[in-house]
């Protein structure tokens, strides 16, 4: 054991790396894994694992990436396993493999560069040591490219220029192994020093060395405003204008093309790091929309822009359905649906996002989304799940359609936009992530009669007859049609132009080439863009509160125990329907040797799964999008399908602990019941019967199809059709499915750009970048393409992530 770690190590302190593997060799180990170690440790008396303890192990394999192994060694670090006992239990079980797992690598990294923001002229050092059980070589690069004469741990260049800013690792070799050390970026700032001036960053401490300046613009030209700091680690930006912080401007430069009249303004940018924060100089922008032409008396005034277009105010309805009851399940529904949430909230849309919604749900969804419409809003409907299309409608498919399903099964989409053009709102925007294959099993077509009106956007996910697909891997991944469209959504373009540059970015998808394509139907005669502002005052408060009613969470609380224990319990949503509650335990009486603290008896309505409450990760329960702003230290509860809440939700808090003075260490209990009402969406009852104004009204009209005088946008003669398909003849698909079942396509997913730190602020420029594989096929020894930072990232740890190899598609 002298080549094994320290003996005394507590086994709950193991770094993550050796918890990972240990974990993989006992799992997949039959006569020598988990279930052996256990019955080891449960005849030691030092560390009681139980039957139960055994069994709450078993159960960790029904859990997305769940590990038995892993649980079992938590419970064992938790009751005070070193790690000699667990070298014992092995080597008594004959597991060689998962000894290994245990012994210090052959190389070990343990000294890694550090990302650094310099002037240029300054001498620039990064430093990687390693250590290693033969002589450790060392290479340095600069993104894929060898750094000529770097062998050393040190790579120093002086003095540095603004040419070798970038991105620079070194690769570490120990006999046959290698490792690569972390990225780090260096950013060069070229600055004009007067004399006697210097701008070396001592000890690392943020120095601000670029003030931004006043600008002065016509609408339409290019907004330029930069500035800079030194210091290791790099600075983080973030501009803000007139005190509110700017989307995507986390840039040293900020860079906003053809600017209007809003971007008139104050700006100023805070720097950070990881302990220090400092602000620049606040600058004015002064946006003037007309050109001066002629001189002296003569002078007239020119507009040089179109006027400029309002919302009366902006809603959306995001809906995702994943858990079909009769059809297959899909995934991407949840991550597209939590993605457009984040990026329309930062257009100023009241967003109202939903899961797995039954047919009523649906409807009943629908019935509070029209609502909030009235004249002049902008209305977005979004959904991702099962479809079918019809005669030019399209239809879909709630979690409790039966199989096969007709369209009174379903949500006409034709017939919801016919109740949003009573409303006479200014901008009609339908995102279809869905299938629209022929629905054989349907005949009858919804008699919908539409006006014709010069505001309607469709964007199909696919086209007409074709189907659409999801990317399949073990984590959470977006759709195609998001993969692509939240690059694009931020765009201060018209809606149609948005759209086509989706539709350009799918079309070189190499994946779904000739089996999807982005298909547009418009009928929008002005400049409509999602990003137009809301005229001021025009908001109808009356809908602003409804939509408030449906997203105020509950206020946190302390809870104070007679034992003298003090409870915070926190709420948080990750959709309108899905809230995410957790416990942390802020006080414990001195003489309390254990305290936790954990939530029970929840309404039947919700049906939640008791394996998967009060977890000690958000990704145990389920919380996969929000658990990066969930506080940490803390057990987790995920509540979803809170539409179904039919009463106020009432639940118990139950706090267990032991004390010093008690002899046996029984657990005492204490318990308090919470009433929150009804949170989030469960306030407007969506469970109830479908409503008399709901859209089934317009759905159930059967008519010929050819003396239907309407059967979406794109078949009056009078609205402008816009069909754009973006591949060859997309192969010959099978008419007689109703449902396809899950058909895999092999394709590779391209590395996403990284946003933050230096460079310029492009909120539409995303770089990506394919995997880069040897010869045989694997990840080569060079730093390859797949790996290359072309942005910087806030945490650039991150661009060590090996990407998916191979990634699968579902259809929808």
């Amino acid at each position: 054991m002298s080549d094994c770690l320290e003996r005394s190590t507590k086994i709950h302190l193991l770094k993550e790396p050796v918890v990972k593997k240990l974990s993989e060799v006992l799992d997949r180990s039959s006569g020598k894994g988990w279930r052996k170690l256990g019955e080891l440790v449960g005849s030691d008396r030092r560390f009681k694992v139980s039957s139960d303890d055994m069994e709450m192990c078993s159960l960790k394999v029904l859990e997305l990436q769940g590990s038995p192994s892993r649980m079992l060694l938590r419970l064992m670090g938790e009751r005070g396993c070193t790690l000699g006992h667990l070298v014992d239990y092995l080597q008594t079980l004959g597991n060689e493999e998962a000894v290994q797992c245990l012994k210090p690598p052959a190389l070990q990294i343990l000294i890694q560069p550090q990302s650094v923001a310099l002037v240029s002229g300054h001498n620039l050092r990064l430093s990687c040591h390693a250590v290693g059980k033969s002589p450790v070589q060392y290479q340095w690069f600069k993104k894929k490219d060898e750094v000529p004469g770097s062998v050393s741990p040190d790579l120093v260049i002086s003095p540095v220029q603004l040419k070798d800013a970038g991105f620079y690792i070194c690769r570490v070799n120990c006999g046959n192994f290698f490792e690569f050390s972390h990225w780090a970026q260096v950013d060069v700032l070229n600055v004009t020093m007067l004399h006697g001036q210097s701008y070396q960053s001592l000890e690392g401490r943020l120095k601000l060395v670029i003030q931004p300046q006043p600008r002065w613009l016509y609408v339409g030209e290019t907004l330029q405003i930069e500035c800079g700091a030194v210091g290791r680690p790099i600075p983080h930006y973030q501009w803000h204008r007139n005190g509110v912080p700017i989307a995507c401007a986390t840039r040293r430069k900020l860079t906003i093309p053809h600017v209007m009249q809003d971007h008139h303004g104050r700006y100023r940018c805070e720097i950070s790091s990881s302990s220090e924060r400092m602000w620049t100089n606040e600058v004015d922008v002064t946006i003037d929309d007309v050109y001066a032409i002629g001189e002296g008396s003569t002078e007239f005034l020119l507009n040089s822009v179109p006027e400029q277009l309002y919302a009366t105010d902006k809603v959306a309805l995001l809906i995702g359905n994943l858990s079909y009851q009769n059809h297959p399940q899909l995934k991407a529904p949840m991550v597209d649906v939590h993605d457009l949430t984040n990026l329309l909230r930062q257009l100023n849309f009241k967003v109202v996002s939903l899961l797995d919604l039954t047919e009523s749900e649906m409807r009943n969804a629908v019935d509070e989304f029209l609502l909030l419409l009235h004249r002049g809003v902008y209305g977005l409907l979004y959904y991702a799940g099962h479809g079918y299309e019809n005669y030019g409608n399209s239809f879909m498919v709630p979690v409790d359609a039966p199989n096969p399903y007709h369209s009174a099964n379903c949500l006409c989409v034709q017939s919801i936009l016919k109740l949003m053009q009573e409303k006479e709102t200014g901008l009609n925007v339908f995102l279809l992530d869905m299938c629209r294959k022929r629905n054989i099993h349907d005949d009858i077509t919804p008699n919908i009669v539409l006006r014709v009106t010069a505001n309607i956007v469709f964007g199909y996910a696919t086209c007409q007859d074709a189907e659409a697909f999801e990317l399949s891997s073990s984590g959470v991944t977006n759709g195609v049609f998001v993969k692509f469209l939240r690059k694009r959504l931020l765009d201060d373009e018209k809606i149609t132009v948005v759209l086509d540059r989706v539709a350009e970015d799918m079309g070189q998808f190499d994946a779904t080439k000739g089996k999807q394509a982005l298909e547009i139907r418009s009928s929008l005669s002005e400049r409509r863009a999602l990003t137009d502002p809301i005229q001021p005052g025009s908001a109808d408060h009356i809908q602003s509160r409804q939509w408030a009613k449906a997203h105020e969470l509950p206020e946190s609380m302390v809870l104070d125990f007679d034992c003298g224990a003090q409870i915070k319990l926190g709420f948080a949503a990750e959709f309108s329907n899905v809230l995410v509650i957790y416990t942390h335990i802020i006080k414990k009486p001195a003489d309390m040797s254990f305290c936790q603290a954990h939530v029970t008896d929840f309404s039947q309505d919700l049906d939640v799964d008791p394996k998967e409450m009060n977890r000690e990760t958000p990704e145990e329960t389920g919380i996969y999008l929000l658990s990066s702003s969930l506080p940490q230290h803390c057990l987790y509860t995920r509540l979803s399908s809170l539409q179904k809440l039919r009463e106020e939700l009432i639940f118990t808090v139950c706090l267990q602990g032991t004390f010093t003075s008690m002899e046996d260490h029984d657990t005492v209990h204490w318990t308090k019941s919470i009433n929150i009402g009804k949170p989030l969406i469960a306030r407007l009852d969506l469970h109830k019967a479908m409503r008399c104004n709901s859209c089934l009204q317009t759905c159930m009209m059967p008519h010929s199809p050819s003396h239907s005088p309407c059967h979406s946008p794109s078949h009056s003669p009078a609205l402008e059709h816009h069909l754009h398909l973006h591949f060859g003849q997309h192969a010959t698909q099978d008419y007689n499915r109703l449902s396809p079942q899950h058909h895999y396509l092999d394709a590779c997913e391209r590395m996403q750009g990284a946003v933050g730190g230096s460079g310029e602020s492009f909120c539409d420029n995303t770089n990506q970048h394919e995997p880069a594989f040897s010869s045989a096929g694997g990840f080569s020894s060079s730093p390859g393409r797949s790996s290359i930072p072309i942005e910087t990232s806030d945490d650039i740890d991150e661009l060590q992530t090996v990407f998916i190899h191979s990634l699968q598609f579902q259809q929808q």
